[in-house]
C-alpha cells in the first residue's frame, strides 16, 4: 500500500542520516522510502489521476517540501539533499512520529502554513495554526477542501520558484525576467523588448523595457537577485530614483527576489517619479500566472446546478 505524504516523513529522514554528511538525489530517496514500506513495482509506477506522476513520487516530493519549511532539511543544489541538525534531533527517539503536528513546533512551518497570515505575529500565527485545515479536519466542504488544496499546491509551487530563481545564474536571470515581460505583453518582440537588463555600468539601470511595439514609451529597470532576509533599502530606492533623472526617465520598475523594507516602500511612494515595486512574493506569483518556470498540468472544472435550466 502506497504510504501518505505524512508516513514518508520520517523514513525520507533516515535515508538522509545513512548517508552521513553526503549529499542525496531525491530519486535515490524515493527508491529507499519505496523499499521501507515494501512496495511492488506496480504500486510504485501507479500514476496520479492526471497520469502525469507517480503517486508515490508526488507524496515524497511532500514530505519533502514539508520537512524544507520546518528545516529538517537541506538542499544545496537541485534535487539534492542533506538532514540537518534539526532533523538528526528528530530521529533521536526512535518511537517520535514525524507529520504536521510534530513540524508545527518549528515558526518557519507554522509560518509558510499560514502563508495568508504574513502580517500577524509568530504567536498570533501558532494560533491561527490551530483552525481546522485540509489535512486535519473532514468538517469542511467538498469544494472548500478542493480550494483549499489549490492555495495549498500553488503556495508551495510560488516558493519553489522563487527559491530556485535566487539560485539561477545572472544570465538564466536576465533572459527569465525578458520572458517574464513578454509573456505579460510588453514590447511585442524579444529582441526589441529589452535593452541591457542585467548589464552593470549603465549609471545604476540594469534594463529598459518597451512598453508599446514601437517603443514611444519606456519603463527602466533595477533588478536584484537577493537572498531571502537581504532587503532592499530606501537608500536603493533613492539610488534608483537618481540613475532614472540621469535617463529622464518618467516610469521604473524594481525588481528583487527577497522584499522591500518599510522604509522602502515609503520612499518609493513619496518620490516625485512612478516607481513601482515587485518583491520575490510577487516575482514568483507573476512567473506562476504566466507559466515561466512552470507549466499547466492538469484543467480542473467546478460545475454548478444552472437553475434557470430547470425552471417551468
Amino acid at each position: 500500500m502506497i504510504p501518505n505524504y505524512q508516513d514518508c516523513m520520517k523514513p525520507f529522514l533516515l535515508a538522509l542520516k545513512k548517508s552521513g554528511a553526503e549529499e542525496v538525489k531525491l530519486r535515490d530517496i524515493i527508491n529507499s522510502i519505496a523499499i521501507h514500506f515494501e512496495l511492488t513495482d506496480e504500486e510504485r509506477a501507479q500514476p496520479l489521476p492526471s497520469g502525469k506522476q507517480p503517486i508515490l513520487d508526488n507524496r515524497v516530493g511532500w514530505a519533502r517540501t514539508y520537512l524544507a519549511k520546518a528545516g529538517l532539511i537541506d538542499s544545496p543544489r537541485r534535487a539534492h539533499f542533506v538532514i540537518t541538525d534539526r532533523g538528526i534531533t528528530a530521529l533521536d527517539t526512535p518511537s517520535l512520529e514525524i507529520n504536521n503536528q510534530y513540524l508545527k513546533q518549528f515558526d518557519e512551518f507554522v509560518a509558510f502554513k499560514n502563508l495568508s497570515n504574513t502580517k500577524e505575529t509568530v504567536e498570533d500565527t501558532r494560533q491561527a495554526s490551530i483552525k481546522p485545515d485540509i489535512e486535519d479536519d473532514n468538517g469542511i466542504t467538498p469544494d472548500e477542501a478542493l480550494r483549499n488544496a489549490y492555495k495549498t499546491i500553488n503556495d508551495a509551487l510560488a516558493q519553489d520558484v522563487l527559491e530556485r530563481t535566487r539560485n539561477v545564474s545572472p544570465a538564466f536571470f536576465e533572459q527569465l525576467l525578458i520572458d517574464l515581460l513578454i509573456a505579460m505583453g510588453y514590447g511585442g518582440t524579444e529582441e526589441g523588448t529589452a535593452h541591457a537588463l542585467g548589464k552593470s555600468g549603465d549609471n545604476g539601470v540594469d534594463g529598459v523595457i518597451n512598453q508599446d511595439p514601437l517603443g514611444v514609451d519606456q519603463i527602466y529597470i533595477q533588478a536584484k537577485r537577493y537572498k531571502q532576509g537581504n532587503n532592499v533599502s530606501s537608500g536603493d530606492i533613492r539610488d534608483f530614483f537618481g540613475a532614472l533623472n540621469l535617463h529622464n526617465a518618467q516610469k521604473g520598475l524594481f525588481i528583487t527576489t527577497s522584499d522591500f523594507t518599510n522604509s522602502a516602500k515609503d520612499t518609493a511612494q513619496k518620490l516625485s517619479t512612478r516607481i513601482v515595486l515587485v518583491n520575490g512574493h510577487d516575482l514568483a506569483k507573476l512567473m506562476l500566472r504566466y507559466n515561466i518556470g512552470s507549466r499547466n498540468e492538469q484543467t480542473l472544472y467546478i460545475k454548478k446546478i444552472d437553475e434557470e435550466f430547470f425552471e417551468a
